[in-house]
């Protein structure tokens, strides 16, 4: 009943070691089937090189488990607090790929610095505030999610345009149309974290690019007049 869900989910898992954005066990990607109210996620704790499709784990978005023989993933919490609360998404990555993690434990937005930034989204990637302690000791999990949704709401952020966040002291999560979508966005986020480490190193009085630059990659690409690319 769930197959092609499954296999969805462990393919875009096997992409997380591919691209470098996982060591061990570390991260999860999730796929969405919102006409069933589902959606398939990696095991809690298995290797990548032993899984396998028929591994993944189908759980509603109350965080029930549905259909699998394994535990989910311990971030499955988090992943059922985004579907529901943001609509459209259908895949959810999270990782701890490094430079990524590392403005994470820092406590930072990732400011706009340069032109490929401002490629994929149009304002800082943001980052959650640290999680007081009555919540930690509550429904962790549960609550690094409503962390996210409190951002977002917080800075009037669209999760259809800003498609990653930073939790602080944690790590990323990203997600896309499709757990493929998210994975890319998982790249791409490390990649931007990177290349902000690197122009801090280089200058440390940089600041974020102007507004007009901004504005104007991110409508080559996005948007009803966007012209990057081929029609």
């Amino acid at each position: 009943m769930y197959n092609e869900l499954k296999k969805e989910c462990y393919e875009a898992n096997m992409r997380l070691p591919e691209l470098g954005l996982v060591v061990y066990t570390f991260g999860n990607v999730s796929a969405a089937d919102r006409r069933q109210g589902v959606f398939a996620i990696k095991p809690s704790g298995v290797p990548y090189e032993e899984l396998n499709w028929q591994d993944m784990v189908i759980v509603d978005f109350e965080n029930k488990v549905v259909d699998g023989s394994f535990r989910p993933s311990s971030d499955t919490p988090t992943h059922a607090v985004l579907y529901k609360h943001f609509d459209g998404i259908g895949g959810i990555a999270h990782t701890h790929s490094a430079h990524a993690a590392a403005w994470a434990q820092a406590c930072r937005a990732v400011p706009v610095y340069g032109t490929t930034h401002a490629d994929h989204l149009a304002c800082a990637i943001p980052c959650t505030g640290v999680m007081p302690d009555d919540r930690i000791a509550g429904d962790y999990e549960v609550e690094t999610g409503i962390q996210i949704v409190d951002v977002f709401q917080a800075q009037k952020l669209n999760p259809s345009e800003v498609q990653m966040v930073l939790v602080a002291c944690h790590g990323p999560f990203t997600w896309g149309k499709s757990a493929a979508q998210a994975v890319y966005n998982s790249r791409i986020l490390e990649e931007l974290c990177r290349m902000a480490l690197l122009t801090e190193q280089v200058n440390g009085a940089a600041t974020p690019m102007k507004a007009a630059l901004i504005q104007k990659h991110y409508e080559r690409k996005h948007g009803k007049n966007a012209y990057y690319g081929q029609r």
